[in-house]
């Protein structure tokens, strides 16, 4: 047992354990935690495959990003924080059963699989490629998407600025 793959095992782990109480908590806030959990547990699976660029943007878009992104939705909202009714223990068999046979089913699909002669130097100066590529051949495209963002959180502000406003004048 190498050390890599020990550390694949405890991120692979930690992403699905995650993902699992992301599902399972009652809390939104504490939902969120959970998934930037997971997503920082990917981006070390990112490193272990050596796309250092991808775990890079993994963790400043995903955890970073993302995660702000869904805690102002969170806070500027209405939500009902009632918990709902716990699930039958039948129905948490039936889904872990599902899991199961999903997981056996990838399993055996996998086993026997051969890609053949692999290339060995992808991965260096990989985040070197991704940046060439990037900035020389789509500029344009990258700096549009920025520019959506922008208007999209410059949206999201004055709606819900407008829904406070609404709210002030009624009361």
């Amino acid at each position: 047992m190498t050390g890599e793959f020990l550390a694949f095992i405890v991120l692979a782990i930690s992403a699905i354990g995650g993902g699992v109480l992301m599902l399972n908590l009652q809390k939104v806030i504490h939902m969120v935690i959970a998934l930037v959990f997971t997503f920082i547990s990917i981006a070390g699976l990112y490193v272990l495959l050596h796309a250092e660029f991808v775990a890079a943007v993994q963790v400043l878009i995903y955890s970073g990003a993302i995660t702000i992104l869904m805690l102002f939705g969170i806070m500027l909202t209405k939500h009902n924080d009632t918990n709902e009714p716990k699930v039958s223990r039948r129905r948490t068999l039936f889904v872990l059963g599902g899991i199961l046979a999903f997981g056996i089913a990838v399993y055996l699909g996998i086993y026997d699989l051969d890609f053949g002669q692999q290339a060995t130097d992808l991965h260096v100066n990989n985040t070197e490629k991704i940046g060439i590529e990037l900035f020389a051949k789509y500029v344009i495209p990258f700096e549009l998407t920025s520019v959506v963002l922008l208007v999209a959180l410059v949206g999201a502000i004055i709606l819900a600025k407008k829904d406070n406003e609404g709210e002030a004048n009624e009361e």
